[in-house]
C-alpha cells in the first residue's frame, strides 16, 4: 500500500538563529566541569552553548599541555561550521598559560574568523582588575612543576602574589573529584592575611559553585577559572544584570576591565572585558 505524501502548501518562516546568542567551548576530552559549570551559569533562553572536545592525556605537565594546540583549530572548526559565534572559549586554565593567550586566540581565529576568545587565565586578570585587586592569592591543584608557569603568568600580569598553594595533582579527572567542602578547606588555607584575593585556577576545579561559601569564608572576592570565564561570556553577550548569589564577580555584570595586550604583535582577538570588547584586534 503506498501511503500518499503531500507537500505542505505554506512555508515556514526562519528565524537568524534557533537561539539568539552562542557561545562555543573547546574542552578537554577528560573535561568532567565546564560544561555542567556553563549549563549552570551562562546557558539560558537566549544563550546557547556548543561543544567541541579535543583529544588530551594526562598526567597534566607543561609538555602535555603543550601537545594541544596544534588541535585547537581543528576543534573550534567542529563548532556550527560556517556559522559564527559571540565567543569561543578554550576551556584550560593550565594550557592558555603555557602555550600563551595569543598562539590559543591564533589557532581558534583560524578556524574562526573574527570571534572573541575567550581564555580562563586572562578573563581571570579582567575579573581581578574589574574587583579593584592587586594582592593576591593563588591555589591550583596542580603539581609545582605545572604551577610555576602560572605563577610567572600573574606577576607578568602586575600582580603582586601573597601566597601561591597547589594541591599536586597531576590527573585533571581527579581534580575533578575535589569536593565543594574540600574545596572551601584548601582555599582558606591558601589565603594570605594581607592579600586582597584568591584566585583558584584549573577548570577541572568544581570551584565556581563554592566560590560563595569561599568568600563567606575568607571575607575577600574568590575568582576562579570557571566564574572568570562565565562572566566574560556572558558579558559578550550582552548580559548586565548582576547576579551577586554567584560571587562578587558576577555582581560586576555589564562593567570593564582593561587588561594588557598578552602579545608583542597585538594579534588576535582575545576578550578582555564583559562588554564586547575585544582585545588585540586587528
Amino acid at each position: 500500500m503506498q501511503i500518499d505524501i503531500q507537500r505542505a502548501g505554506t512555508t515556514p518562516r526562519l528565524d537568524d538563529r534557533p537561539i539568539e546568542k552562542r557561545i562555543g567551548l573547546v574542552i578537554l576530552a577528560t573535561d568532567h566541569t565546564t560544561e555542567v559549570d556553563f549549563q549552570r551559569m551562562v546557558a539560558s533562553e537566549r544563550i546557547g552553548l556548543y561543544t567541541a572536545r579535543i583529544a588530551y592525556a594526562n598526567p597534566t605537565t607543561p609538555e602535555n599541555l603543550k601537545r594541544m594546540q596544534p588541535r585547537l583549530s581543528e576543534g573550534a572548526s567542529l563548532i556550527l561550521p560556517d556559522e559564527p559565534l559571540d565567543a569561543i572559549c578554550y576551556s584550560c586554565n593550565s594550557a592558555s598559560v603555557v602555550i600563551g593567550d595569543a598562539a590559543v586566540a591564533a589557532a581558534i581565529e583560524a578556524a574562526k574568523p573574527g570571534v572573541p576568545v575567550v581564555t580562563p587565565p586572562l578573563a581571570a586578570v579582567a575579573g581581578l582588575k574589574a574587583l579593584g585587586v592587586r594582592r593576591i592569592s593563588v591555589l591550583t591543584p596542580y603539581t609545582v612543576e605545572t604551577s610555576r608557569p602560572m605563577a610567572a603568568y600573574f606577576a607578568g600580569h602586575g600582580f603582586d602574589i601573597a601566597r601561591f598553594t597547589c594541591l599536586g595533582f597531576d590527573d585533571d579527572r581527579a581534580m575533578a573529584r575535589i569536593g565543594p567542602a574540600s574545596l572551601v578547606e584548601a582555599a582558606v588555607e591558601a589565603t594570605a592575611a594581607d592579600s586582597d584575593a584568591l584566585f583558584i585556577a584549573c577548570t577541572a576545579l568544581r570551584a565556581a559553585g563554592a566560590v560563595p561559601a569561599i568568600e563567606r569564608a575568607i571575607g575577600r572576592p574568590v575568582v576562579s577559572s570557571n566564574l572568570a570565564t562565565a562572566w566574560q561570556c556572558l558579558g559578550l553577550c550582552g548580559e548586565t544584570a548582576p547576579r551577586p548569589e554567584s560571587g562578587r564577580l558576577m555582581s560586576l555584570l555589564g562593567r570593564t576591565a582593561d587588561t594588557p595586550d598578552p602579545s608583542p604583535q597585538g594579534r588576535g582577538s582575545l576578550a578582555v572585558a564583559p562588554d564586547g570588547h575585544g582585545e588585540g584586534s586587528p
